[in-house]
C-alpha cells in the first residue's frame, strides 16, 4: 500500500514514514502543500496522512482543492487541533478519518486500512478468494488453511492484486503501486515477485495478460461434493 504523508515536522515526518515502512506500506512524505500536490498529481496513493498547519498553505486548503478536482484519494487528518468544531471541520471539508497527536503508528496503520478498506469497497478485515485467505493487518496468507511463508515485497504485490480482483494492473502500474520514489528498483522484479507468488500459492493465482500486465487468476473452484 503507498501512502502520500504531508507534515512539515522533520522529527514527526520521519518517524511516521519510517514507522510505516516498517509495516509494510511504501511511503513518500512531503514537508509542505505544493510538493504533496505535485506528488499526488503523478503516483497512485491509497491513502493521505495530512498535517494542518504546513507552510504555504493550510492542510484544509489543500484538502478542498483536492476534492474540488475530484481526487477521491482517502484523507486521513493528522493534527495537534483537538478542538470538536476543528475535527467536525475537517470531516466535512472531505477528510476520511481524523487523529490528533501524538498518535501510535499501529493506530495509524490501522485506521489507514479501514478507510482504505472502506474506500475499495472492501470492508471486511479478512480477503478471501478461492482457497486463498489473506490477512492485511497481520500479513499473513494461507492457501487451503495452510500458511504461506511470503516476503513483504510478496506480500505486497499479493495484496494489490486482491485490491483489484477484475482489474489487469500494467507492470509501470504495479510499480507505482509497490514503490515510494526513493527506493531502488531491479527492472525485473515484478516477475521475479510473481513467479515467487506463482510457486509458493499456486501457477494460477496470477494471470498473464500478454502485452498488457498481470491481473489476479480465477478463484479456484471447490470440488464438487
Amino acid at each position: 500500500m503507498r501512502i502520500l504523508i504531508v507534515e512539515d515536522d522533520a522529527l514527526l515526518g520521519d518517524g511516521l514514514a519510517s514507522g510505516l515502512r516498517s509495516l509494510g506500506f511504501a511511503v513518500d512524505w512531503f514537508r509542505d502543500g505544493e510538493a504533496a500536490d505535485a506528488a499526488l498529481a503523478h503516483a497512485p496513493y491509497e491513502a493521505i496522512v495530512l498535517d494542518l498547519t504546513l507552510p504555504g498553505g493550510d492542510g484544509m486548503d489543500w484538502l478542498a482543492r483536492w476534492r474540488r478536482r475530484g481526487d477521491a484519494t482517502p484523507v486521513l487528518i493528522l493534527t495537534a487541533r483537538d478542538a470538536l468544531d476543528s475535527r467536525v471541520t475537517g470531516l466535512d471539508s472531505g477528510a476520511d478519518d481524523y487523529l490528533v497527536k501524538p498518535v501510535a503508528i499501529v493506530e495509524l496503520a490501522a485506521r489507514l486500512r479501514a478507510t482504505t478498506r472502506r474506500a475499495r469497497g472492501r470492508p471486511e478485515p479478512l480477503w478471501r478468494h478461492g482457497a486463498l485467505e489473506y490477512d492485511p493487518a497481520a500479513k499473513r496468507a494461507t492457501w487451503h488453511g495452510a500458511p504461506v511463508d511470503l516476503t513483504s515485497r510478496e506480500l505486497a504485490l499479493l495484496e494489490v492484486l486482491l485490491a483489484n480482483p477484475r482489474r489487469v494492473l500494467s507492470k509501470q502500474q504495479l510499480f507505482e503501486r509497490l514503490y515510494a520514489w526513493d527506493h531502488a528498483i531491479e527492472s525485473n522484479a515484478i516477475e521475479v515477485y510473481v513467479h515467487h507468488l506463482r510457486r509458493k500459492i499456486d501457477p494460477a493465482i496470477v494471470r498473464t495478460v500478454r502485452g498488457v500486465g498481470y491481473a489476479l487468476g480465477a478463484p479456484e473452484q471447490e470440488p464438487a461434493g
